[in-house]
C-alpha cells in the first residue's frame, strides 16, 4: 500500500529530483545560487532545463508555463507545449535554458497602475530557482517573476524576493556585531493558517451574489448559528472529511506540507496549516492551495469560499501569517532561549519587530487592505483595524525590567495539576495566547493575524520584511561606530522599549475602551476602511523607506496605490450591482407575490365570512407591501450612489464617494430585504437561506 511517504512530492522537481538527475557540477552551482543568491549560469539552465523537461515528460506532462503572480491577486500561467517538429513529419520534445529562464507573455490586459500603456503589451517573466517547479495537471509550472518591458515589476514575487535581500542584508550586519561570521544567510518563513467555508454547489449555483461577489450580499439571521460553540473543532463531518482527505493528498503530490486540519468556530468553516516555509516558497504555496480547495471542492460537490466574509453575523476567514527568520544554520533569531533577559541578540531583534510595527503601522495595515477585509477586520474573531502587538507576560516583564534598569526576577514555572493522578502533568507556558491581537508573538514568531484569508500573503510579508529591515539598518548604522559595543547595546535596546512600548497590548483587542485608548492616548492609527488606509502609502516616510531598500521603485509604489483603490471600487460596483439585480429580478417579485397571494387568501375568508377580521393576512401585507416600496426606495438609492462615481476626479476621490454613499446605501437596503426574508413563506423566497447554506453540508 502506497504512504504518503512514498507519494509526498511526487509532482515537484525538488532537491532529491535534481540529485538524481543533475550533474555533480551542474547541481552544485545551482544549490549556489538558490541558497546564496549568486548569479545563474546560462549553461546551468539548459543542463537544468533538459533534466526537468525530461522529468516532466516522465509524469505525463506534455505543456510548460512560467507561473506567476500578477498584481490581480491570484495566479496566472500561458502553457506552452514541449513539441518541435522533426524533419520526418514527426515530433521531439524539446525545452531550453533559454525557454526556462525568460518567458514573453502578453503583458496589456494585466493591472499596472499606470506602469505602461495599455498598447505597451510586452512582459518578461523570469525564472526563481529558489522555488521548485511542479506539475499540475498535464503542465509543468515554473514559478517566476513577472515584469514590464521598462522593467518594473507587475507582480507580487518580485518585490517579496526583494524585501528577503533586504532583511537578509541587514540581518546579516547585526549578526557579525555579535561576531557571528559564519553565517551566509538570514531568511524569513512563514506558515500561514487558511481559514474557509464550505457550502453545496447546488446551492452556491442558485446565490447570485456568491457567483458574482464571493459573499452573500443578503441573509437574514438563521435560528442557529455560532451561539453553542459546538462546531469549533468539532467531530468533521462526513462529506467535508473526504473533501479534506482528497485535499491533502493533491497538496501533499505538491510537496506542500499541509498539517492541520479542523472545523473552525462558524457552521461550514473551516481551517488549513501547514508547516513553515521559507516565505517565497510559502507564497506560492498558499496560492497553490487556495486553488487545489476549490479545484477538489467541486469534485465532491461543493464550493470552497474563500471571501473574508461570506456570511454576516458569524466568524470571518482569515490567513494567520506566523512569522519568523532564521540563519542557514537553522537558528531561529525570535527564539528567546531559557533566559531570554541575557540573550541580547534576540532582544535586539526583538525591538527591531517592535519598531518596524510601530513605525511602519500603516504599512501593515495597508497590505491587508481589501474590499472583503474591510468586513471581517474588528468582528468575529477578526482583530481590530488598529495594529498593536502582544508580547506576553514573561517578555513584558522582561522588557519592563531592561526600561527601569531593576532586575528581573524571572516568571515562575508553574507545573499544571489537573486533579487526575492518571493525567500526565506539565509545566505551563509562560504567557497565553492572545486571540484578539494583530500581531502577537508565540513563543518563536509572530502571527500577524490581519490578513484575509482571499489575500495573497506576499504583500504583508513584503511590508513586514522590510520595515525590520530598515530598523535593523538604523541599529547597525549606529552600533558599527561606537567604541563600547555592549553599552551602546543597552542604550539602544532600553530607548527602543521607551519609544515604542506604547505598541504593546496584551489585553482584549475587541473592547471598545482599548479603541479609544488606542487613538486617544497613545497616539496608534486607525484606518477602519482601505479607502482610509491606501492613501498613506504615498507619504514620503514609506515611499523613502520602502525605495531605499530598493524594495519598490517610486513609479512602482505609486501603481500599487491606483491598483489597490481600484480593486476595492471595482469590487464594491459589482457588488452594488448585483444586489440591485436581485432585488429587482426575484426578491421585490417574490415578496410582491407573496402578498398578493395573503390578500387573495384574505379576500377569500372575508368571502366566507363577511363579519372575519382576517388579522393575520391583512396585517401582513400591510407590513410587506411598506417594505416593497422601501426596498425599491433603497435599490434606486444604490443606483443612484454608484452613479455619483463617475464623477470622482481621481480614484482617492471615487474610493470616498464608494466608502461614504455606495456602501452606505448598500447596507439600508441590505437591512429591508433581510427583513422581508423572514416575513415571506419560504416557498416564495427566491434564494437558498442562511440556514439552508451554513448546515447543508453533511
Amino acid at each position: 500500500m502506497e504512504t504518503v511517504k512514498d507519494y509526498f512530492g511526487s509532482l515537484v522537481f525538488d532537491d532529491r529530483v535534481m540529485k538524481a538527475t543533475l550533474s555533480d557540477k551542474v547541481y552544485a552551482s545551482l544549490k549556489k545560487t538558490i541558497d546564496e543568491g549568486t548569479e545563474l549560469d546560462i549553461g546551468v539552465a539548459h543542463a537544468v532545463a533538459i533534466a526537468m523537461k525530461d522529468w516532466a515528460v516522465s509524469k505525463g506532462a506534455t505543456h510548460f508555463t512560467h507561473w506567476f503572480q500578477p498584481l490581480t491577486g491570484i495566479t496566472a500561467e500561458k502553457h506552452d507545449s514541449f513539441i518541435t517538429p522533426s524533419p520526418d513529419g514527426g515530433v521531439i520534445m524539446e525545452f531550453s535554458g533559454k525557454e526556462l529562464i525568460k518567458g514573453e507573455p502578453d503583458a496589456s490586459s494585466f493591472p499596472s497602475g499606470g506602469l505602461r500603456a495599455t498598447f505597451e503589451a510586452r512582459g518578461y517573466t523570469a525564472w526563481d530557482p529558489t522555488s521548485y517547479a511542479f506539475i499540475k495537471g498535464k503542465t509543468l509550472c515554473i514559478p517566476t517573476a513577472f515584469c514590464s518591458y521598462g522593467g518594473h515589476a507587475l507582480d507580487k514575487k518580485t518585490p517579496l524576493l526583494r524585501s528577503m535581500e533586504a532583511l537578509n542584508k541587514q540581518a546579516l550586519r547585526i549578526l557579525r556585531l555579535f561576531g557571528n561570521d559564519t553565517v551566509k544567510r538570514v531568511t524569513s518563513s512563514v506558515g500561514p493558517e487558511q481559514e474557509y467555508f464550505l457550502v453545496t454547489k447546488e446551492m452556491y449555483e442558485q446565490r447570485p451574489d456568491l457567483r458574482y461577489t464571493g459573499r452573500t450580499l443578503f441573509g437574514a439571521k438563521p435560528p442557529k448559528g455560532q451561539e453553542m460553540d459546538d462546531h469549533y473543532f468539532g467531530v468533521i463531518k462526513p462529506r467535508v472529511a473526504a473533501y479534506m482527505e482528497e485535499l491533502n493528498s493533491e497538496l501533499w503530490k505538491l510537496g506542500i506540507l499541509a498539517k492541520t486540519e479542523h472545523n473552525e468556530v462558524a457552521p461550514a468553516q473551516h481551517e488549513l496549516a501547514p508547516i513553515y516555509a521559507t516565505t517565497n516558497i510559502a507564497t506560492d504555496h498558499n496560492q497553490l492551495t487556495m486553488e487545489i480547495m476549490q479545484k477538489v471542492a467541486a469534485k465532491h460537490g461543493l464550493v470552497c469560499l474563500l471571501h473574508e466574509k461570506p456570511f454576516a453575523g458569524v466568524n470571518g476567514s482569515g490567513k494567520h501569517n506566523n512569522w519568523s527568520i532564521a540563519t542557514d544554520s537553522g537558528q531561529n533569531l525570535l527564539s528567546p532561549g531559557a533566559t531570554p533577559y541575557e540573550n541580547a541578540q534576540f532582544l535586539l531583534f526583538l525591538c527591531a519587530v517592535m519598531k518596524a510595527v510601530d513605525d511602519y503601522q500603516d504599512l501593515l495595515r495597508i497590505s491587508v487592505a481589501t474590499a472583503g477585509n474591510d468586513h471581517r477586520l474588528g468582528a468575529n474573531e477578526a482583530p481590530p483595524a488598529v495594529v498593536s502587538i502582544f508580547l506576553g507576560d514573561e517578555l513584558n516583564a522582561v522588557l519592563e525590567a531592561i526600561e527601569n534598569n531593576t532586575p528581573y526576577e524571572g516568571t515562575e514555572k508553574k507545573q499544571m495539576k489537573l486533579g487526575a493522578d492518571v493525567l500526565p502533568k506539565f509545566n505551563r507556558d509562560t504567557t497565553d495566547r492572545n486571540r484578539t491581537s494583530p500581531f502577537a508573538f508565540t513563543g518563536n514568531k509572530f502571527e500577524f493575524r490581519m490578513l484575509g484569508s482571499s489575500n495573497s500573503i506576499a504583500c504583508a510579508n513584503i511590508m513586514l520584511n522590510t520595515a525590520v529591515a530598515e530598523s535593523l539598518r538604523i541599529y547597525a548604522d549606529r552600533l558599527e561606530c561606537v567604541e563600547d559595543f555592549e553599552t551602546a547595546l543597552h542604550e539602544m535596546i532600553r530607548k527602543t522599549i521607551k519609544d515604542h512600548k506604547h505598541i504593546i497590548f496584551n489585553g482584549n483587542g475587541y473592547d471598545e475602551s482599548w479603541i479609544r485608548e488606542a487613538t486617544e492616548r497613545r497616539g496608534l492609527l486607525n484606518y477602519r476602511t482601505t479607502a482610509d488606509a491606501v492613501p498613506h502609502i504615498l507619504d514620503r516616510k514609506n515611499v523613502d523607506m520602502l525605495t531605499s531598500h530598493g524594495v519598490f521603485t517610486e513609479a512602482e509604489i505609486k501603481s500599487r496605490y491606483e491598483i489597490t483603490l481600484e480593486n476595492y471600487c471595482k469590487t464594491i460596483v459589482i457588488e452594488a450591482n448585483t444586489m440591485v439585480d436581485m432585488v429587482k429580478t426575484q426578491i421585490l417579485p417574490a415578496v410582491s407575490a407573496y402578498a398578493l397571494e395573503l390578500a387573495r387568501t384574505s379576500a377569500a375568508k372575508k368571502a366566507l365570512d363577511s363579519t372575519l377580521v382576517c388579522d393575520y393576512e391583512t396585517d401582513l401585507v400591510r407590513k410587506l407591501s411598506v417594505l416593497s416600496d422601501r426596498i425599491y426606495a433603497d435599490a434606486a438609492a444604490v443606483e443612484s450612489s454608484v452613479l455619483s462615481v463617475t464623477a470622482a476626479e481621481d480614484i482617492g476621490a471615487e474610493a470616498a464617494l464608494i466608502r461614504d454613499k455606495v456602501l452606505t446605501s448598500m447596507g439600508e437596503l441590505r437591512v429591508a430585504c433581510d427583513e422581508a426574508e423572514t416575513l415571506t413563506a419560504k416557498s416564495y423566497w427566491p434564494y437558498p437561506t442562511y440556514a439552508d447554506l451554513l448546515f447543508s453540508v453533511q
